[in-house]
């Protein structure tokens, strides 16, 4: 049955290229990126983990770490690290787990038998410190991700948990947020003291109540 949003993400014990984790543990109080791959030693894994160990401080801002998975094993990980490392121009800093026996990958759906039985689909998951999931999206292991939209959904996650707003289409931070439309007008003119532009009865726009 696959994970859904609101879910608490199954816990699991792994080994990874960084040593032996528990997963709920190795969340601790930290928002996470928890991604799978199809293979090691593939080129667009490759560009993948390079770009998500270069925004290792973009990470840290929003008090988030990043973790990956493939079905490969821990030395054939660490040797690709290498190359990694070689053609992408940064330093590894997050770690890959090697998931052999696919447990983790089948708790967590990452492997659609129809895309291809034998590896691991693009998963992501985004999980909340509470450990509940809070997105997911799939790509085919042949089209990379855009992790620059991972944080984008991130800074969303986190800006809408602390106010009555929401992030509208193409949203980055910094631009105006719609009122959700469950909040009074009286209510509204409380909580957002920048004043807000009404469009319709329903689309209200502020600016960003943090900044």
């Amino acid at each position: 049955m696959s994970l859904l949003l609101g879910d608490t993400a199954p816990d699991f014990t792994a080994d990874t290229t960084e040593g032996p984790i528990r997963f709920h543990d190795w969340i601790g109080d930290k928002w996470v990126v928890f991604f799978s791959h199809p293979a090691d030693f593939t080129p667009v894994c490759t560009t993948e983990l390079g770009f998500t160990a270069k925004l290792k401080d973009e990470f840290a801002k929003r008090n988030a770490k990043a973790i990956a998975l493939s079905v490969d094993p821990l030395d054939q990980h660490k040797a690709w690290i290498k190359d990694i490392e070689e053609t992408q121009g940064t330093a590894m800093n997050f770690p890959i787990i090697a998931d052999v026996n696919k447990e983790v990958s089948t708790l967590y759906t990452m492997i659609h038998p129809k895309a291809d039985p034998k590896v691991t689909v693009r998963a992501v998951y985004v999980i909340d410190p509470n450990k509940k999931i809070r997105a997911t999206f799939t790509y085919p292991p042949s089209a990379g991700r855009n992790f620059t939209e991972v944080l984008r959904l991130i800074d969303s996650l986190q800006l809408t948990d602390g106010y009555k707003v929401a992030t509208p289409v193409n949203w980055t931070d910094g631009d105006d947020v719609i009122v959700v439309p469950s909040l009074s007008d009286e209510d509204a003119d409380k909580l957002f003291p920048k004043g807000y532009r009404k469009i319709k009865p329903y689309l209200r726009v502020t600016p960003q109540p943090n900044k």
